[in-house]
């Protein structure tokens, strides 16, 4: 018998869910009947998969050691040391607001790179905030993600309740996110409305002016902030967030970001030495949170970053050549 004790990130969680994320090795045919058999327990008492658990209620599970994974979800993959600094803009007790450089990762994959959610573990796991051995349904995790070649705020989570909160203010749009870029060219200012289809093969997509099956609607702010001879430093509002938005919008408005090898112009990418897109997201607002929501005291709060990298290359490019 193994027993097990629900913490926060398991508050409100489903029993199958706890049962399934604890004894990973355990198939669900097998798990169901564990629970016909009365095998799986609550406080010592028969329970129902769909139990809903509170903070505090043990869990008693009569299964062999077998179904257990030995290896807690968060050292499955050991942490490099990474080339690029941890940087917190924001914290408090239920979330962070993290600066992730360009180049770096937001989730591992295939390459085995450094990530930032693989640096976030590590840096609460070093302030003893998460402890992997004792943590069996929860790693900390990001709410959302910027490209690899594009810097600046992502949200993090240090326990599930933040997080579920976190993914919601994402789904109901009440979080506001202005971007930095450098454009080739002066867009058009404004709100600008187009059609965006994304296609799966070479991760492109396609923006257009009518609807059309397949694509989806995007709207996009735009004001111009400074000019520099060819170059334009733009402050990007979205009221959708599709994927590759701001750069294949700009790109379709005539000004792509400087730096975009996918959707911007080669020739203005050298002239200009840059081999990343000059694009940040520099500052998030929270809108009016529910008053039960864990996260409520964050209502109309804007978290920013003073400068930016997109900034400093601007400014450089502003400067005269010797």
């Amino acid at each position: 018998m193994k027993q097990f004790t629900a913490g926060k990130n398991e508050q409100g969680m489903r029993l199958s869910r706890f049962v399934q994320r604890t004894a990973v090795k355990l198939p669900s045919s097998a798990m169901y009947k564990a629970f016909r058999n009365r095998r799986i327990k609550v406080n010592g008492h028969r329970a129902a998969p769909d139990a809903l658990l509170q903070e505090g209620d043990v869990v008693q599970m009569y299964l062999n050691d077998e179904f257990f994974c030995e290896t807690p979800i968060s050292e499955k993959r050991a942490p490099q040391k990474s080339k690029y600094p941890m940087r917190v803009v924001y914290e408090d007790e239920n979330i962070a607001v993290l600066y992730k450089p360009a180049h770096l990762l937001c989730h591992s994959d295939k390459t085995g790179d450094d990530s930032l959610v693989d640096q976030f573990t590590a840096y609460l796991t070093q302030k003893g905030e998460y402890v992997p051995q004792g943590e069996s349904s929860f790693a900390p995790a990001i709410a959302n993600r910027l490209d690899r070649g594009t810097e600046g705020l992502v949200l993090a989570a240090k326990n599930r309740p933040a997080l579920r909160e976190l993914n919601a203010i994402i789904r109901q749009d009440q979080l506001q996110k202005q971007y930095f870029c450098i454009t080739a060219g002066r867009p058009p200012q404004g709100v600008h409305q187009a059609y965006l289809r994304h296609f799966e093969k070479g991760n492109r997509v396609r923006v257009q002016s009518e609807s059309a099956p397949e694509y989806k609607k995007i709207i996009t702010s735009v004001q111009v902030l400074r000019t520099c001879g060819p170059y334009s430093l733009c402050s990007i509002g979205l009221f959708t967030g599709r994927t590759h938005q701001i750069r294949a919008h700009l790109a379709y408005l005539g000004a792509p970001v400087l730096g975009d090898i996918k959707y911007g112009s080669r020739k203005m990418n050298e002239r200009a030495g840059l081999r990343t897109q000059a694009l940040c997201a520099a500052s998030i607002t929270f809108g009016q949170l529910a008053p039960d929501s864990c996260l409520s005291y964050l209502s109309g709060q804007r978290i920013a970053l003073e400068d930016t990298g997109v900034q400093a290359q601007f400014r450089a490019l502003c400067e005269p050549r010797k």
